[in-house]
């Protein structure tokens, strides 16, 4: 493990661990909102970085993006392509992608919508408000990691 990696999964805990006033342990169920997904906010787990993925397993990987920029007030939480119960999830092993709203898109929306779901993401990149890039943002998670969704309480 490199220790850029080392940091992101390290930050990844403690962002998870210390983003609100009931916090969890880390590596213990998080159940506070954390992620977007199918409309719905979700709690998680971390857990493990795991090796890149290749041309043989890149399917079993859902896509997390994490947006970096926006005018909304609002938190806007990572977003997932898949949640449980869709056919699409793979059980929380995620390849980051960073999303940025570009000018066309910030001039659109004041504030940005908060994003839920992997169609509006969609949606709004087919627009041109949306840029995507594979790969985590700096000082954002692992690239490839793994990281169950949990119902929030």
């Amino acid at each position: 493990m490199t220790r850029k990696h080392a940091f992101f999964t390290l930050g990844l805990v403690l962002a998870v661990a210390l983003a609100s006033a009931a916090t969890a342990a880390p590596g213990k169920p998080d159940f506070e909102a954390r992620i977007y997904a199918d409309g719905t906010a979700w709690g998680t787990k971390a857990t493990t970085m795991l090796p890149p993925a290749n041309d043989h397993n890149v399917q079993s990987f859902d896509k997390l993006f994490v947006i970096t920029n926006g005018n909304n007030p609002m938190e806007q939480l990572p977003v997932s392509e898949a949640s449980p119960g869709n056919p699409d999830y793979n059980g929380g092993r995620w390849y980051t992608h960073t999303v940025m709203w570009t000018e066309a898109g910030l001039a659109a929306h004041n504030p940005t919508p908060i994003l839920k779901s992997y169609e509006e993401i969609m949606h709004h990149h087919d627009l041109g408000h949306l840029s995507i890039t594979a790969g985590s943002p700096p000082d954002g998670p692992p690239d490839f990691f793994s990281c169950p969704l949990l119902p929030v309480k």
